[in-house]
């Protein structure tokens, strides 16, 4: 009796494997994928479709909010995107940037005034509403320990349906806020579903660029986890106060971004 081979021929870097989550070394069963690792990529496939367009629960994600003890979650604002609903969202990405007439006269115009906060926080759907659902309302509350200590204004909180980066400058212009933190979520990967990001501006108003925000994305338990993300968004907010400015010419130079300076390096590659 003849030993029949294997019916999946094994990938040499399959011990790769554990250091990410990404489709690699996946093997193969003649010239295809396995059944295995196809079955898992149509799923992981469903799972980022519905996540677009998965509708943001604005209800529950308030007695989240309120649960966490999150600073002015009680009196928080709900406001939408001129995008009136999810299809015209996807299909128009420049309504998604600006308020609806309703919510703009929701917000007290005080965009061409002098700013009377320090930070105003607006979460918004994005392209993930499960995003939010999971991280929103505990990273908030990592990040509000973290910030104890300050004694900063806090403009009402904001949540934004059929929302894009954007609509958080003027949100922030009309709240009258120096800074403001859009948390929002991210387009799905096939490996992360619920990927939310934070991005920081200075002096929002209407028609900023991408290059005068800061950027912290991949904010998940799977991902940079919350109490880190909450240690690199403190570190921006407070030099970002400090020197008047954000986007390209402010840096994270946080010491968490140093821990492993003084380590020997290891090439996985070898191991």
């Amino acid at each position: 009796m003849t030993n029949k081979p294997p019916s999946v021929t094994a990938n040499p870097w399959q011990s790769l494997r554990r250091f990410t989550t990404a489709r690699i070394a996946l093997g193969r069963a003649g010239v295809s994928l396995p059944t295995a690792p196809q079955l898992a990529f149509q799923l992981a496939h469903a799972q980022a479709r519905d996540a677009v367009h998965l509708a943001l629960d604005v209800e529950a994600l308030q007695r989240q909010l309120v649960d966490a003890g999150i600073a002015g979650a009680q009196q928080c604002q709900v406001l939408d995107s001129a995008a009136g609903d999810r299809l015209t969202y996807l299909q128009r990405p420049d309504l998604g940037r600006r308020l609806s007439d309703l919510s703009r006269e929701q917000l007290s115009d005080g965009a061409d005034q002098e700013p009377i906060h320090d930070l105003a926080f607006v979460i918004a759907d994005g392209l993930s509403s499960l995003a939010i659902a999971r991280n929103a309302a505990p990273f908030l509350a990592a990040l509000q320990r973290r910030m104890a200590a300050r004694q900063w204004s806090l403009a009402p909180l904001s949540i934004v349906r059929q929302a894009r980066v954007a609509i958080g400058d003027e949100v922030g212009s009309l709240l009258r806020a120096k800074l403001v933190v859009v948390l929002i979520g991210e387009r799905p990967g096939l490996s992360s579903p619920d990927s939310m990001g934070l991005y920081l501006s200075w002096m929002p108003r209407v028609g900023m660029h991408d290059a005068q925000r800061n950027c912290i994305s991949n904010v998940r338990p799977q991902g940079l986890g919350y109490e880190d993300a909450a240690a690199k968004l403190d570190y921006l907010l407070a030099e970002a106060h400090r020197r008047a400015l954000t986007g390209v010419a402010l840096k994270d130079e946080s010491s968490s971004d140093n821990t492993q300076a003084g380590l020997p390096q290891q090439n996985f590659l070898l191991d």
